[in-house]
């Protein structure tokens, strides 16, 4: 099988490539990256040389780009998209147009081809907000998104299922929970705190750190999907979560005990707008459907993400150094 990754340069979708070659070392992957501020090729250094794996420079809103890459592939499998709540606060443009406008280039591409299988990538954000009794999200919960993040997840969420409606596309879609574990970008909670503690300085916490997520790992969510993949049902959406509902200021509080700092590096800050206070996802469907659950216990899972920021400081420095893009903007300039 051809696969065409997009956002494979990406946290989740790195660790995505390295995960299939693994498991289903036969098929061949395209991975088609803008390489933005969140993509790193340092991600999937160790395949970089392997036959079964290419790498495309590019930005899925370029139509003829993407037409390119599309034509002869089996499957895309859609990861690609601004992800960060606090830059989408800021401004809304690049999210609107990666997310809306990216993910409606991909589905032409694929309709226009012999509609290509489509899987979708999406997140638990779409949903909204809980409050602490509220039930979990589930497949059926109705779309109700609060930052400009979620409402470009949302809108794109929509588009898929329309062309599965319209045009028939073999689509499924997944909306998972927070993820953390290795090659995370360090502006994320886990590992921006992680490599604070390590450079000697605070961890900002929003607020007093009573919001709620549901941590899932990244090796978890890819065997999610590629269970969608092979298993799912067309048309279908489902929910990937980690069934590990932490505050924000419990999971500093683990990070500082394992890391054997004090709660003195706690620096607590103005709380981001519309910050909402829980998420929770109801896996229920994938495991009476796939037979998926989490196998990642957090606290463990946790440590090896903690060793893995420890001994790979060259990875993260770069990033936070801003060297990481310096080398593969020359390499890949036009």
């Amino acid at each position: 099988m051809k696969i065409l990754v997009t956002g494979g340069a990406g946290f989740i979708g790195s660790n995505f490539i390295r995960y299939w070659l693994q498991n289903n070392p036969n098929d061949n992957i395209v991975n088609l990256d803008v390489l933005s501020y969140a993509g790193n090729l340092e991600n999937l250094k160790e395949i970089e040389k392997n036959p079964n794996y290419k790498f495309v420079k590019g930005d899925i809103c370029e139509e003829k780009l993407v037409n390119e890459v599309v034509a002869g592939v089996d499957l895309i499998v859609h990861f690609a998209a601004e992800s960060h709540v606090d830059r989408s606060v800021m401004s809304s443009e690049d999210f609107i147009k990666t997310n809306v406008m990216g993910t409606r280039v991909l589905l032409d591409a694929a309709k226009n081809n012999g509609n290509i299988r489509f899987h979708h990538v999406s997140t638990d954000e779409v949903f909204g907000a809980l409050s602490m009794t509220d039930p979990k999200f589930t497949e059926l919960t109705p779309y109700d998104p609060r930052s400009p993040y979620s409402a470009s997840k949302a809108g794109s969420d929509h588009l898929v299922r329309a062309y599965y409606h319209t045009h028939g596309l073999p689509i499924t879609i997944s909306n998972c929970s927070n993820n953390y574990g290795p090659f995370q970008f360090p502006e994320k909670l886990i590992p921006l705190f992680i490599t604070n503690l390590i450079e000697g300085k605070n961890v900002p916490v929003y607020g007093e750190g009573l919001n709620i997520r549901d941590w899932i790992h990244v090796e978890d969510h890819n065997r999610g999907v590629e269970m969608i993949i092979k298993k799912g049902k067309i048309g279908e959406t489902y929910c990937l979560g980690g069934n590990n509902e932490v505050k924000n200021i419990e999971i500093t509080e683990m990070i500082l005990e394992i890391m054997g700092e004090t709660k003195e590096k706690i620096e607590y800050v103005k709380d981001r707008p519309g910050h909402d206070l829980r998420y929770a996802i109801d896996f229920s469907k994938a495991k009476a459907e796939l037979g998926w659950e989490p196998k990642y216990d957090f606290k463990q899972g946790l440590q090896e993400t903690i060793d893995w920021y420890k001994n790979n400081e060259a990875w993260w420095k770069s990033i936070k150094s801003g060297e990481y893009q310096e080398y593969y903007n020359k390499q890949y300039s036009e």
